[in-house]
């Protein structure tokens, strides 16, 4: 088939780590992402990309730097490349959709999609007393700055300590086993199951961050350095951000690819994406364990391509905890059976704060190259499952032009939030809950609590015999009495 010229398609991938005792030895995190960048551009065979960018486009990180992108061009050499910051909170799903649109439309016509983090780096520091300081770019300011719309976390759960992700994950995650009507055990051995059979894809992904392959009791279980965080939630249940880690897209028009004489071989199409940015704070969703924006993405998607996406050939749900990866495939119709990743995981191959959609689109379209008749299907996930996306990609042309699609309006419509109101020592039914780890021990038990008139509130307790309660047995659909100081007490 003939292939339009303003076809978007990704042409060259890229990633770089690094993991060095000495931090003084160590890259920082704009230098991977600049040879992220490089390698990318040698994955294309075509080294006149960079004198043809655009534009670059960094994901922001947990670092500091003004204009992180422009640091990036400049050091190989695009110059004459405009730099773009994407805040967190913007998907990455829609960083790259934005993307392939530009290009599709003839706005642009390269694009290059990096993103990076050295943590590790700073690890070492910290442990060492050695000072390694990032580049101070003063006064720079991007050329484009993306910033979300809205809170992620409410007032009230940020007055409650509510503030780690894996604190609304853990909540979600319990509310997760008490709708599907599971004991405490069940949900244990079915967790940690999914997350052994992701730590064994990491280990045979040469650029995953640990490839130990655990098992599902060691995932599972509190002891050797594995302490809980929230309850059900140990270390090796979350993501692993402690890494030195970048990766980089480009992508450009058929045409230009044509005129550059990359070879098709290196070809990958995206064809559709689908993005959702209605914001609802865990506390206030009236199924905490449901995701509506994900069935919208997917059904726009399917709509788009003709393809459903349990059809897709390879799938990587992004997967910061276990309780995504659920939901995702709960909403999208993909069976939990089948492989739902293809580098191992944002707790195995390696969580690089709001990057890891672009390292994982590296390795799909890796795939995708070694299997050109598939497709992909990758996910991305802002907050607490809080906005949602979805692509589907290809090494074969679409049969219909690209399509970057947004269904907000379509998920607001559905998804009402809860209204919020502190308790009058009044009875609440308990919609969800952890008990919150320090390094000694159980330190607090936060439940979301709904009273008679559909009104949610945060309650804690840090009674000892209540945390161990909370732990022992199912605490979702007890009744607890809400004090006026947010404090609680069980009544049954």
């Amino acid at each position: 088939m003939t292939i339009d010229d303003r076809t978007p398609v990704l042409v060259g991938v890229g990633t770089t780590a690094q993991r060095l005792d000495d931090p003084t030895e160590a890259k920082e995190a704009v230098g991977l992402m600049a040879d992220a960048l490089a390698a990318a551009a040698d994955d294309a065979g075509s080294s006149s990309l960079i004198d043809r960018l655009d534009q670059v486009r960094v994901t922001q990180g947990t670092w500091g730097y003004a204009d992180p992108a422009r640091w990036v061009a400049d050091e190989v050499g695009a110059t004459q490349a405009r730099s773009y910051l994407g805040d967190v909170g913007i998907l990455q799903t829609a960083v790259m959709g934005d993307a392939a649109a530009a290009i599709a439309s003839g706005s642009a016509d390269v694009i290059a999609v990096v993103g990076g983090e050295a943590k590790y780096r700073g690890l070492r520091a910290s442990i060492t007393g050695i000072e390694a300081p990032d580049t101070d770019q003063g006064g720079a300011e991007p050329d484009d700055f993306v910033t979300p719309h809205g809170m992620i976390i409410s007032r009230a759960e940020i007055d409650t300590g509510l503030v780690m992700a894996t604190h609304h994950y853990a909540m979600i995650e319990n509310a997760r086993r008490f709708a599907d009507g599971q004991s405490i055990e069940e949900h244990r051995d079915e967790v940690a199951g999914l997350w052994a059979r992701f730590a064994q894809v990491a280990a045979a992904n040469s650029d995953a961050w640990f490839r130990d392959g655990l098992d599902a009791a060691a995932i599972a279980t509190p002891e050797n350095g594995n302490r809980m965080l929230a309850w059900p939630y140990t270390k090796w249940h979350n993501s692993q951000w402690n890494v030195d880690q970048a990766a980089a897209l480009i992508f450009c028009s058929a045409g230009t690819a044509r005129a550059l004489g990359i070879s098709s071989d290196r070809w990958v199409f995206p064809w559709a994406a689908a993005e959702s940015n209605h914001m609802v704070p865990v506390t206030e969703r009236p199924e905490l364990h449901r995701s509506p924006g994900f069935a919208y993405a997917g059904r726009a998607v399917a709509d788009h391509v003709g393809m459903a996406p349990s059809e897709a050939g390879h799938v990587d749900l992004y997967s910061c905890f276990p309780i995504a990866v659920r939901i995702q495939a709960l909403e999208l119709g993909i069976d939990l059976d089948r492989d739902l990743t293809v580098t191992g995981g944002m707790t195995w191959a390696g969580g690089p704060l709001n990057n890891y959609v672009i390292q994982a689109a590296v390795k799909m379209a890796q795939v995708l190259r070694a299997d050109p008749v598939s497709t992909g299907l990758l996910t991305s996930i802002s907050g607490m499952i809080t906005k949602q996306g979805a692509s589907v990609w290809s090494a074969e042309p679409p049969t219909q032009p690209f399509a970057n699609l947004d269904v907000t309006d379509a998920v607001a419509a559905e998804l009402q939030p809860k209204p919020y109101r502190t308790g009058d020592n009044e009875t609440a039914e308990v919609v969800s809950y952890t008990v919150i780890w320090g390094r000694d021990g159980p330190e607090r038990a936060v439940v979301i609590g709904e009273f008679a008139d559909g009104a949610r509130t945060l309650l804690v307790s840090a009674v000892p015999a209540v945390m161990a309660s909370a732990v022992a047995g199912e605490f979702c659909g007890r009744h607890v009495i809400a004090a006026t100081d947010g404090s609680f007490t069980p009544v049954d």
